[in-house]
């Protein structure tokens, strides 16, 4: 990358970071905090937890089409802001319908597509999948440093100032979007990191982006109806209060990453990726049923938590690939626009329903939940086609060569490795997706008229 590319990526990376850390951090400690709550109830303590899944889910594709009229910028500010909002309402809350409304706020600042989208505007073609690498790697850091860092903030200043942090998280937000974060030279859609509306209806017929949608739902779903519990087992089998579960996330977090690295190396380089896709769902359910029949049991608690947080690392970083590789040329955008929402509504849902468990049913209940959600996710997978190994290429066509476009499409598909090529005339660019193994890209830059 250029280095006012990498500054661009950098800079928005940590905007992603700043409002994810404070999300993320509440996880571990959210359950046993809310409790204490006036009008708690365990359906509710769900509900307050997944609640900014619903909003976000539901503006982030609104969000990101707004912001091609109005300003990428404008609209990460006034996202920032509602977050802000939100954790505020939630620090002063002293009930759970407060704490609920405060949530729902707080998704309601639905910006990541606006900061992807940004990310394009702000990057040549050549080098937007490594700046958009780079952010996707911060948001799993951000995701294991909140884990653990959870505990340890919330035993200093309390849940409410977890929230308050948000708050002043968010702020910084806004100054680095503002101050440090480049201004784009014009506001184009970018088919390749946000959603086209005329081309939903065609990803959503789409079985196998279906499936992974499906996938990343029912992983986030898991997660969040997970956390209502397994804070209060770890309290009950290792006799660790809430502050001292760190200790436990930490090295869980460590072997799954080492577990994790290996697994993804050997699916994509040696094209093995369903396998490991679907022994990983495996490993999802059995980690579920484990938690039920043996969460009372100190090595069973720490295998199994192992065993998630492995498969789930493993999911973390496949399906966004798989959703690449399965989407249209043209569609990449769209199908990852539709893919996040899906993984915004399997955060409320799995809130919701993993409250619901709960109070009908305690613990065992939730795990019986998780593990059916599993094995339903488990016949998906292994009936999914293999994985076509084709990457996403941009290719950026000299202007008046881009006139007859399906006529440069037709002959952009002839050259070796190339599978499918889209021309948008009005964008001088090509869609391909290719082989890399066996891709020309020296004759495609000549049909195309570039260097």
């Amino acid at each position: 990358m250029k280095k006012h590319e990498f500054r661009a990526a950098a800079s928005l990376a940590a905007v992603f970071s700043v409002r994810l850390l404070g999300l993320f951090m509440i996880y571990p400690v959210f359950a046993t905090y809310a409790r204490n709550l006036s009008g708690a109830t365990p359906y509710l303590i769900g509900e307050a937890l997944g609640i900014y899944g619903l909003s976000q889910g539901l503006l982030q594709i609104p969000f990101g089409l707004f912001s091609d009229r109005v300003g990428r910028k404008v609209i990460i500010v006034l996202g920032l802001l509602l977050f802000a909002a939100g954790s505020a309402v939630a620090a002063v809350s002293t009930s759970i319908g407060g704490v609920i409304a405060g949530r729902a706020l707080q998704g309601s600042g639905a910006v990541g597509a606006v900061i992807l989208a940004l990310v394009a505007d702000l990057t040549d073609e050549e080098n937007r999948t490594k700046a958009m690498a780079l952010v996707g790697i911060t948001i799993g850091l951000s995701f294991m440093i909140a884990l653990v860092a959870g505990p340890i903030v919330a035993n200093v200043i309390g849940v409410p100032g977890i929230f308050w942090l948000m708050v002043g998280l968010s702020f910084a937000g806004v100054a680095i979007t503002e101050f440090v974060v480049p201004n784009p030279p014009r506001i184009r859609v970018h088919r390749d990191a946000e959603a086209v509306p005329a081309l939903i209806g065609a990803v959503l017929r789409d079985k196998e982006l279906l499936r992974l949608d499906f996938g990343i739902f029912a992983l986030h779903a898991m997660l969040t109806a997970s956390f209502l519990v397994v804070p209060g087992l770890i309290r009950a089998t290792l006799n660790l209060p809430v502050r001292d579960q760190w200790l436990v996330y930490l090295p869980v977090l460590v072997v799954s990453v080492g577990v994790m690295l290996p697994l993804i190396i050997v699916g994509e380089k040696h094209r093995r990726m369903k396998g490991v896709f679907v022994g990983a769902v495996a490993a999802l359910a059995l980690s579920q049923v484990m938690l039920y029949f043996a969460a009372a049991n100190l090595f069973a608690l720490l295998a199994a938590l192992v065993v998630f947080f492995s498969a789930f690392n493993v999911m973390e970083a496949s399906l966004p690939s798989l959703i690449t590789k399965a989407a249209p040329a043209e569609a990449k955008g769209t199908a990852m626009g539709l893919y996040s929402s899906a993984q915004f509504l399997g955060i409320f849902t799995g809130g919701l329903v993993g409250g619901w468990a709960h109070q009908v049913g305690g613990p065992g209940a939730v795990f019986l939940l998780t593990a059916a959600l599993a094995l339903a996710w488990l016949v998906a997978a292994a009936t999914m086609a293999q994985p076509s190994y084709l990457t996403t290429r941009l290719l950026p066509i000299v202007k008046g060569r881009a006139g007859d476009a399906d006529a440069l499409a037709a002959r952009l598909r002839q050259l070796p490795g190339v599978a499918e090529a889209v021309v948008i005339a009005e964008e001088n660019l090509a869609y391909l997706k290719v082989d890399s193994r066996s891709f020309d890209a020296a004759s495609a830059q000549s049909l195309a008229g570039t260097p």
